[in-house]
């Protein structure tokens, strides 16, 4: 309290606390003291006792103020370690952020636990995100791999027949690896944009198929079975939704392998995916759940 008998009370606009002993002062000269506590900054003055529910209103609302901001969309999508940052360009990887916005956000995504799909008709496919164990199963050829895509174990039958000579069943846990990394790269790309070892690159916007797009490229540095591949693709300038991707097999290559539809996006689970295409072509039949047997992924 200052000498004409004012309180002061200070608020900083942050998280550091201060005890303030405000004294009102009472007929016959009795004093009686309260003690709060508040966040230190700004200096107000009150005259009267009677004021002291205005003190409590303002030390609630700096109180507020001093509440985190909210976290930025790159903030909420960190890359992968490895991704090219040096690199890519700051649009490219805005532009991706805006993507997995749309799609559902990297929390959702990161809390996907199960994931299954038919791919082009040819096998089945059940995925265990949070433990890496995948089940293909193959009707043209009767196999079925177990594989745990981050250790590299697994069984593998072909014809009702486990196969448990160890170069052959190495080869094939590997060959499953590389099922599950390309027929889930036709699902679930757009969540994979600063993945390890990926390179963004805004090349600003295009025309296909009588629609604009802002054009993203994706080339790749030492990782996965095709790091020479190379990706563009078509984003919808409003929604920020990949329609189009075009894939060269090649980097260096101007005319693309194929440009493929990426359409008929529906919410599985907390995520949004593209399946059942216009095309005809990529994943099908796909479902998101929480909850699997656990022997699906440990028994033909």
């Amino acid at each position: 309290m200052d000498s004409d008998g004012d309180v002061d009370l200070i608020c900083l606009n942050s998280l550091r606390i201060k005890t303030i002993e405000m004294k009102t002062i009472k007929p016959f000269g009795y004093t009686e003291s309260r003690v709060m506590r508040i966040g230190t900054g700004y200096r107000l003055k009150f005259k009267s006792s009677v004021r002291l529910a205005i003190v409590m209103l303002v030390a609630v609302f700096y109180l507020a103020s001093c509440t985190p901001k909210p976290k930025t969309l790159a903030e909420l999508n960190p890359p992968a370690e490895g991704f090219d940052l040096v690199h890519s360009d700051p649009a490219a990887i805005q532009l991706a952020d805006s993507i997995m916005h749309v799609m559902g956000g990297r929390e959702n995504w990161d809390n996907t636990r199960f994931i299954s799909w038919n791919f082009f008709g040819r096998r089945d496919l059940t995925w265990d995100k949070q433990t890496g164990r995948v089940r293909i199963e193959s009707p043209g050829d009767s196999s079925i791999y177990l594989v745990n895509i981050n250790t590299g174990e697994g069984r593998v039958k072909f014809h009702g027949v486990e196969l448990t000579e160890a170069d052959t069943l190495k080869k094939l846990l590997e060959r499953a690896k590389g099922i599950w990394v390309n027929d889930s790269y036709w699902l679930t790309m757009p969540f994979k944009l600063k993945d390890t070892g990926v390179t963004l690159k805004y090349m600003g916007e295009d025309t296909l198929k009588n629609g604009r797009y802002n054009i993203l490229e994706m080339t790749f540095a030492n990782v996965g079975f095709t790091p020479e591949n190379k990706y563009k693709l078509y984003v919808g300038i409003q929604d920020k939704m990949i329609k189009y991707w075009a894939y060269y097999n090649n980097a260096k290559k101007d005319t693309a392998n194929f440009v493929r539809p990426w359409d008929n996006y529906q919410k599985y689970g907390n995520v949004l995916l593209s399946a059942d295409r216009s095309d005809n072509g990529g994943p099908k039949n796909v479902k998101v759940v929480d909850d699997l047997p656990d022997k699906l992924f440990t028994d033909f």
